[in-house]
């Protein structure tokens, strides 16, 4: 039985009950999206160093320089250092000792992603933000009637230097997956285009830790399994794949085959906002767990304020050494808005989790329940944690 999927060729044969899905790079040039992904250089430090002239040319950080800080964004100056984003302020330093640290100013950051937006709908309807910094957009039809989604991601990144003065990068395809690749590749004020004729080359000679959802830990077993790069995951079946990384081996085979049918959802709901970090090094009940929560919590704020979701309920969630899963949650009566509320409830409910007996893989905070009321700091109330064990 042949379809069409996305573009891309589809054979699926009937075997022993079940289906045999054969993926293929053979395009069908009927029906193909042209989706742009734009991806803002260094967004806060570009802005600060805009805004200050002292800045430019020079390492900077965006975010604390005390001695638990995490940097929120780094500049290319400070790159250079090999100082990134979530990077502890103290291992910054080290790295760049002349690093400049300036505070975060999240309502300079708003204001400059609105006017973003309001260049990309100029454009097309069809736009769905990912943080105020970067955004897909499905330009297939737009509202100027360019043929080419390559002169309309290079007019778009010219619109946004003559709005706001700042770079931005795209990355253009005909799927999510490729766009968001290509994005980052000519960094910084980059522009990349991947080909549908290109597309199975391309994805084949991507190192395994560019593709989607694989991080150090999974890179790690990746690389055990003999997977380095695209080619070597394209080797691998879907049941391999699910078989050694659950649900999500179902993606990396599709995104091995070039392969995401995932639309442009410009009416994008955040249910909740959150940060997780499995350790390379199974961790017991000390010190270091704490100050890795801390570093997790920090995480989780910077991302509640960069999206100015301040929601009621905080979530815990922790997997031990054996991938035994457990969560803990506490709905307050208001919205959490400020970090020492967040990180004082955050450590309250690891004090009611048993990390004795067994050591700790993963750890991570989100936060969701995001309803209309008054913040804490207007409530003036003292509430009380109570916790079941």
């Amino acid at each position: 039985m042949y379809f069409s999927f996305l573009g891309v060729e589809i054979i699926k044969k009937q075997h022993a009950g079940s289906f045999l899905v054969i993926r293929s790079f053979a395009y069908l040039r009927a029906g193909m999206r042209k989706i742009i992904h734009i991806d803002m250089d260094a967004f806060y430090a570009s802005i600060e160093q805009r805004d200050f002239p002292e800045y430019r040319g020079k390492a900077l950080a965006v975010g604390h320089a005390e001695a638990r800080g995490v940097v929120a964004t780094a500049s290319y100056e400070a790159r250079r250092y090999g100082v990134r984003s979530a990077m502890p302020s103290k291992t910054a330093l080290r790295k760049c000792p002349h690093l400049i640290f300036v505070p975060p100013r999240f309502d300079v950051y708003k204001e400059v992603s609105g006017q973003l937006m309001d260049v990309f709908l100029e454009y097309t309807d069809l736009v769905e933000p990912l943080s105020l910094d970067e955004a897909f957009l499905d330009v297939t039809e737009n509202h100027k009637n360019i043929p080419s989604a390559t002169l309309i991601a290079k007019e778009i990144k010219q619109r946004i230097y003559e709005v706001t003065g700042l770079t931005a990068s795209a990355g253009i395809s005909y799927n999510k997956f490729l766009a968001k690749i290509a994005s980052d590749y000519n960094k910084p004020d980059g522009l990349f285009v991947v080909h549908p004729k290109d597309a199975e080359h391309f994805v084949e000679t991507l190192e395994i830790e560019r593709f989607f959802g694989v991080g150090k830990i999974t890179a790690k077993k990746m690389h055990q399994l003999g997977i380095h790069t695209g080619a070597d995951l394209k080797m691998m079946s879907e049941m391999q794949l699910v078989q050694h990384f659950g649900k999500a081996g179902h993606m990396y085979y599709e995104n091995a085959h070039g392969i995401d049918d995932r639309e442009i959802n410009p009416n994008r709901i955040i249910k909740s906002v959150g940060a997780e970090n499995t350790f390379e090094t199974d961790l017991e009940a000390s010190t270091k767990m704490t100050i890795e929560f801390y570093h997790i919590a920090r995480r989780t704020w910077e991302r509640i304020e960069t999206k100015a979701f301040y929601g009621r309920t905080i979530t815990l969630k922790i997997k031990y050494t054996d991938f035994e899963i457990i969560t803990r949650s506490k709905t307050f009566p208001v919205p959490v808005d400020n970090f020492k509320f967040f990180w004082d409830s955050a450590k309250e409910m690891l004090k009611h989790i048993d990390t004795s007996q067994k050591k700790v893989r993963l750890m991570g905070l989100t936060i969701s329940n995001n309803e209309e009321h008054r913040p804490l700091s207007q409530e003036g109330i003292q509430l009380e944690l109570k916790f079941k064990p």
